[in-house]
């Protein structure tokens, strides 16, 4: 949304943790990028919420204190923890709220934010039903990056070092990798390696990547041209584009870039996710045909090795999941958010 915004000729300013993802990504996009201390809490251990209430609060004098420099015309939230301090400054200064959000299950910064906000932007239609405001909510689906959107799978092939009449397994588990999807990995590499032309990319993230590509060495005697192990992919997009069937977690990104490149997927949805929406998010997919569902517990066991060999021994059902997966895809979604950012920002001018 921030790369669209500019191209229109706006001024963007990103604003995330210090510690985050985000302090390495922004910057080295040229988007200015500010800080907002924050902190999550464990809902099963009440003095993290103790903690997170006292930084919280010093988070909304730092972001009161951030609105005061920049003088925004509008705030978007994504509903992660710095959107919380950031979107009270932004009601208590008066300043149009924007708010997206990814999953089936609004969070609850987003719960709290939408009894403000100019509009909600939502990826599913039943996210509607649990914000303070329902009548706010409108459906736009999740925005994903023009890479992905122009993704080209000859030269995601060529990227990777796959044939044309291979088969490719894309495994990713999100930014940081996975654990439990790559000790499942390292199980069924050896039954991957004994299918002919299959080739496996395993992205396992930066801090487990050099133990799983020993581990699966290991187990398949040093295929490293069939089963390939890496920390992270740049080009994510290319990479969708060039594979056929693809393993992750059913976080609402990476579910929002499969869609649009269209593929079929197993997906394992994170046990851990606040009000289970990761599972929400991939029943979506099972239910219109363009995804099989194995749930984390079922990872020690066969049920992920049968879902993925099942789906590689039948290229024709997986044609038909492309093709669902395709069909669920909002490739207009950046479009159809950046239209409410600048309804909120014209609205709030008009009021002022």
């Amino acid at each position: 949304m921030a790369e669209r915004l500019i191209a229109e000729g706006h001024d963007v300013s990103f604003v995330g943790t210090p510690g985050g993802l985000e302090a390495r990504l922004v910057p080295e996009a040229g988007i200015a990028f500010h800080t907002v201390p924050s902190r999550g809490f464990d809902r099963a251990n009440p003095l993290t919420l103790v903690v997170a209430a006292f930084v919280t609060a010093r988070s909304l004098v730092a972001a009161a204190r951030l609105l005061s420099r920049v003088h925004p015309d509008v705030v978007v939230g994504f509903g992660g923890y710095v959107s919380l301090p950031l979107g009270l400054a932004a009601a208590l200064r008066r300043v149009p709220l924007v708010l997206h959000e990814q999953n089936s299950v609004p969070g609850l910064a987003n719960r709290i934010l939408s009894r403000w906000a100019h509009a909600v932007g939502t990826t599913y239609e039943g996210s509607a039903a649990h914000l303070a405001e329902p009548g706010r909510a409108v459906l736009t689906g999740n925005p994903v990056r023009a890479s992905v959107l122009e993704a080209d799978r000859n030269r995601g092939r060529t990227m990777l070092g796959v044939g044309p009449s291979e088969m490719l397994l894309l495994v990713f588990g999100g930014s940081r990798g996975a654990r439990h999807i790559n000790d499942a990995m390292v199980s069924l590499a050896p039954q991957l390696v004994a299918v002919p032309s299959l080739r496996v990319v395993h992205v396992a993230g930066r801090i487990e990547a050099a133990d799983v590509r020993t581990r699966i060495a290991g187990v398949t005697g040093g295929q490293e041209d069939r089963y390939r192990v890496v920390d992270y992919i740049d080009a994510m997009g290319d990479a969708l584009a060039a594979s056929d069937v693809v393993v992750s977690r059913a976080g609402a990104t990476s579910i929002a870039e499969i869609t649009a490149v269209g593929r079929a997927a197993v997906l394992v949805p994170y046990p851990y996710a606040t009000d289970d929406h990761q599972t929400l998010n991939a029943r979506t997919l099972a239910e219109a045909g363009a995804a099989d569902v194995v749930t984390d517990a079922d990872l020690d066991g066969p049920a992920l090795g049968g879902a993925v060999l099942r789906l590689i021994a039948e290229p024709e059902r997986v044609a038909r999941m492309a093709r669902a997966s395709a069909g669920l895809a909002a490739r207009d979604a950046t479009e159809r958010l950046v239209r409410l950012v600048d309804e909120a920002a014209r609205t709030g001018k008009e009021m002022r």
